[in-house]
């Protein structure tokens, strides 16, 4: 697992996310390079507004592309860097991205479904899991949630629109969906001031 993150002794509540479908733009053939790194409307948005909360935010993203041999370490921290740089610019903030380079017929801890990004963002970054959300748009972002009491939240950009049937067949279907990243973190915004 790669990580990138500033640490920090208060325990607090997280926001983490998945790049590809939920930030920007996922694609078939994997985000090979920095170009082709395109924004989802609304995203940055989104960022900018859990910037001025006191959630901490994590980027959490399965790159098997690394895994496969299509891309390489150093061009993944290029890609991580430049959409720092995106967030950043647009008055956001992500406090640790964590990568798991993994082939998914390796087995490892940190590929969701399983957990392990996000424990490892918890102790580094000490997030109390059970205050915590996870923005997502496929199912193994759903699962990896619900097992560490993470509450999970489908966005139907990505692959989202796709993922509903498979929520019914794994009795997952009371998952709340909402359009994008932007409407997800409303949402969220909305319930912590109640």
């Amino acid at each position: 697992m790669n990580t990138i993150y500033t640490p920090n002794n208060k325990i607090r509540k997280g926001i983490f996310l998945d790049r590809d479908g939920v930030i920007n733009r996922n694609y078939n053939n994997y985000v090979q390079s920095t170009q082709s790194v395109q924004i989802i409307p609304k995203s940055l948005e989104a960022i900018a507004e859990l910037t001025q909360s006191e959630y901490v935010i994590v980027i959490v993203t399965n790159q098997s592309a690394i895994g496969r041999g299509i891309i390489s370490q150093k061009t993944s921290e290029e890609i991580n860097s430049h959409l720092l740089n995106i967030i950043q610019n647009a008055n956001g903030r992500i406090d640790g991205v964590y990568v798991c380079p993994h082939h998914p017929q390796k087995l490892c801890n940190c590929r969701k479904p399983k957990p392990g990004m996000l424990l490892q963002a918890s102790k580094d970054l000490n997030i109390n899991l059970n205050e915590s959300w996870l923005i997502g748009d496929a199912i193994s972002d759903i699962q990896a949630a619900l097992s560490v009491n993470v509450t999970p939240l489908l966005v139907k950009t990505g692959r989202g629109a796709e993922q509903f049937t498979l929520l019914q067949k794994n009795n997952l279907e009371d998952t709340q969906i909402f359009n994008n990243l932007y409407d997800a973190t409303e949402y969220i915004l909305k319930s912590q001031s109640n």
